[in-house]
């Protein structure tokens, strides 16, 4: 989750932060009482569409089938979705192939979430489920307050100046301590034909440079000059298409 700031800028796959000023998570009690997770009133057959990985099942818990999840984000960070959610999908060695898991109880354990699942039994069952990995609808998550986001939904938005400007897709956001950072991804017309990697910019998340983020319209509002974060990118000289060997040589004579 992205908490918006109101501050001033000084700020595998799922992940969830907040914007500056960071509120510690609380890292879980691993005495507190299991929550009775909401019964689904049928199992469904079919994965929905809207599923996001949220951890791996890391190992079993105890000896009564109790499963250890390794959360991709912490506590109060989108990890809690493991907690509301009756159902976790469970994927194993085959990609794409999951299975309905409900949910019987589940808690915070230190730094992991443990659950109780229908059919898991004992101890061996539990340890064959290591390695797979869990999913839940993104419908499950829980409800955000004013100016919070969650990663997964600002991953692929299409970034903008204020003039309109395309600066590129969002594709990751990273923490670095102080603040999330937007990474994203632009084209560089004059390294395309060379295979090279796309360009990024890293842009603070923070509300000096984040102007709008509007869900439904996929897009963010970025107060930022392309040419800020270049490099001398442009400088660099381009490589023939053909035989970009040739441009290396003629280079080396001169």
């Amino acid at each position: 989750m992205v908490q918006k700031d109101t501050a001033e800028a000084s700020e595998p796959k799922f992940g969830a932060f907040r914007r500056k000023p960071p509120v510690p998570a609380s890292t879980g009690d691993a005495g507190a009482a299991a929550k009775p997770a909401a019964m689904p009133t049928e199992i469904p057959t079919e994965a929905p569409d809207d599923l996001i990985e949220i951890g791996t099942v890391g190992d079993a818990y105890g000896v009564k089938g109790w499963v250890k999840i390794f959360a991709h984000a912490g506590p109060g960070k989108g990890g809690d979705a493991l907690l509301d959610a009756g159902i976790w999908w469970l994927e194993g060695r085959t990609p794409g192939v999951k299975q309905a898991r409900t949910v019987l109880q589940s808690r915070r354990h230190v730094a992991t979430v443990v659950g109780q699942l229908d059919g898991v039994a004992d101890r061996d069952a539990a340890l064959a489920l290591r390695g797979q990995r869990v999913f839940v609808p993104r419908t499950a998550f829980p409800t955000l307050s004013a100016n919070e986001y969650y990663w997964v939904d600002l991953q692929g938005l299409d970034a903008f100046d204020t003039q309109g400007r395309a600066l590129g897709l969002v594709a990751d956001l990273i923490d670095n301590g102080a603040h999330s950072v937007l990474r994203i991804e632009f084209e560089r017309d004059f390294k395309r034909a060379v295979g090279a990697k796309p360009g990024e910019r890293m842009i603070p998340f923070v509300d000096a440079y984040v102007k709008s983020v509007d869900l439904p319209a996929r897009r963010i509002v970025l107060d930022w000059d392309p040419t800020w974060d270049l490099d001398g990118a442009d400088d660099e000289p381009e490589q023939s298409a053909e035989n970009p060997a040739a441009d290396t040589a003629a280079d080396a004579e001169d």
